[in-house]
């Protein structure tokens, strides 16, 4: 049995801090044997830079994917190229800097792919997620025939996007996970194939907030349909993620659990 870790989306400091206080002892206290950790919103809630992930680098952390927001600093984008485990969705566009997958190995040797792909609803039209996830498939089973463990991160906005294509890739691929609204969702399940599935794995920041954001300048958006500055909150934050067993020789998930820490 292989246990994956993933970790949802780590808002700006203080969500950082509670990677920094709580990844180490989760794995050793769950036995975690592989850990991806979506960092899109990693810089001061928005984007990626080098200072911020070199403060993590030392953390157990495999893979990194990320989502829309891993365009919004611009310092950031030649970390897509640089970096061998940091993805962003694969279903952009080609031309654009970065990769959508990868494969990593456990600390045994166990290879591991990790795909990140994005949502079309209520989200800025990209290629079709579904069909990308079929292209990368094809290509992990091509370059990588002796992967068995594929853990994909479904980054949307619509509930039924994500479980749609968890439906997809049931018994293709071992757990479908998504991230991107910061609000864990109590639906993980098993489906029929064995593929595991949750709609959203939460957020690890600041919980007393708009997900994840001081409420007072979110409430005036809405109040006056006009933009206003957002700013992460410092309150009540936690670290959430989720923990898939899997089989090594056939990629099946026979378990899957949330976690949710709050740090002091």
């Amino acid at each position: 049995m292989i246990r994956l870790l993933f970790v949802g989306d780590v808002l700006g400091s203080p969500g950082r801090r509670a990677l920094r206080q709580e990844l180490e002892g989760l794995v050793d206290r769950e036995r975690v044997d592989f850990v991806a950790v979506n960092v899109e919103n990693v810089a001061g809630g928005f984007g990626i830079t080098g200072p911020v992930l070199e403060e993590l680098d030392d953390l157990p952390i495999d893979v990194w994917t990320t989502g829309n927001h891993v365009w919004d600093k611009k310092e950031g984008l030649p970390l897509l190229d640089a970096h061998p485990y940091l993805l962003r969705p694969a279903n952009y566009p080609k031309g654009n800097p970065g990769k959508g997958w990868c494969v990593s190995e456990t600390a045994a040797g166990v290879p591991v792919a990790v795909v990140n792909l994005q949502g079309q609803v209520f989200m800025t039209p990209i290629e079709n997620p579904f069909r990308s996830a079929d292209t990368v498939l094809e290509a992990i089973k091509a370059k990588h025939p002796e992967v068995r463990l594929v853990l994909v991160d479904m980054h949307a906005e619509a509930t039924s996007e994500k479980q749609a294509l968890g439906w997809y890739l049931d018994g293709r691929v071992t757990a479908v996970l998504g991230t991107h609204t910061h609000v864990p969702t109590a639906d993980e399940r098993i489906l029929p194939g064995g593929t595991a599935l949750q709609t959203d794995v939460g957020m690890t920041g600041p919980y007393e907030s708009i997900i994840g954001m001081k409420p007072a300048k979110v409430l005036e958006r809405f109040l006056f349909n006009t933009p206003r500055p957002f700013e992460p909150a410092k309150r009540d934050i936690r670290l959430c993620g989720t923990l898939v067993d899997a089989d090594e020789e056939t990629g099946d998930a026979l378990a899957v659990r949330r976690v949710s820490l709050s740090i002091s």
